[in-house]
């Protein structure tokens, strides 16, 4: 862990520090974690802003998408003179304006095994902002291996999916005991097909964020074993037991 926090660290993250569950100690925490973002979309940009702003010390941004005018209304890092430009490389020049000492690491490429692989042990957490099934579970999969703590979000139209999967415990359920491949559709994940309002991609992306302080600070409770469930329209919030399926990869 770091030395002491110097002036400009004590003035900058004060209202955190304030907190008894933070202190001096949870702030040197925050300061000294890794945390990999994989998908800088609606999800990703509010998770990696509110990291940024907290303090985190090193965040690894994955994505090889461009910035189209559609993404501007949900995808908070980003404004019209970013069009056609790398999402990774635009957000890793506003997250420095909002604080320099954080270490930004971009990946400007699709995320497959391979390259997964090479990564995912330079980092202590990771969250799943992307919105298809096959990178879901891949990410699943290699957290799953390498007992990485894992943030998974998932939005549609006016609804939110929020999980947390702790790998260090073997008697957690994991992404497949969720969703069965067999009957899924990457249209329930994409805004192209279901629509979404921009609302609720910073909401879900921020309470990912949370659940990542949260474990860096180890505080409160966690979703293990459940899955949060936000219909954001009639404001129904719902914690539901997610069962270890037997014949999962997980067991």
């Amino acid at each position: 862990m770091s030395s002491k926090l110097n002036k400009n660290q004590i003035k900058r993250f004060s209202r955190q520090i304030i907190l008894k569950n933070v202190g001096i100690v949870g702030q040197k925490k925050i300061i000294n974690s890794k945390v990999l973002i994989i998908g800088m979309g609606g999800l990703g940009c509010p998770v990696a802003e509110f990291l940024t702003r907290s303090g985190v010390g090193t965040i690894g941004i994955v994505d090889n998408d461009l910035v189209s005018l559609s993404n501007i209304h949900r995808q908070s890092l980003y404004d019209e003179g970013d069009l056609n430009k790398s999402k990774v490389k635009v957000a890793q020049k506003k997250l420095k304006i909002i604080n320099l000492k954080t270490r930004i690491n971009i990946f400007n490429f699709k995320l497959d095994r391979k390259n997964f692989e090479k990564i995912i042990k330079n980092y202590d957490y990771i969250v799943d902002g992307t919105d298809n099934f096959e990178t879901k579970f891949l990410i699943n999969d290699l957290s799953l291996k390498y007992k990485k703590f894992l943030v998974t979000g998932a939005i549609s139209k006016f609804d939110g999916h929020i999980f947390t999967f702790n790998f260090n415990n073997k008697k957690n359920s994991c992404l497949r005991c969720f969703y069965q491949e067999e009957t899924i559709s990457d249209e329930i994940l994409n805004c192209e097909y279901e629509g979404i309002l921009g609302t609720i991609a910073g909401i879900v992306g921020t309470m990912q964020a949370n659940e990542i302080l949260k474990k860096i600070l180890n505080i409160g409770q966690n979703l293990n074993g459940f899955i949060l469930i936000l219909d954001l329209l009639n404001l129904n919030f719902r914690k539901v037991k997610l069962n270890k399926r037997k014949k999962c990869k997980c067991n």
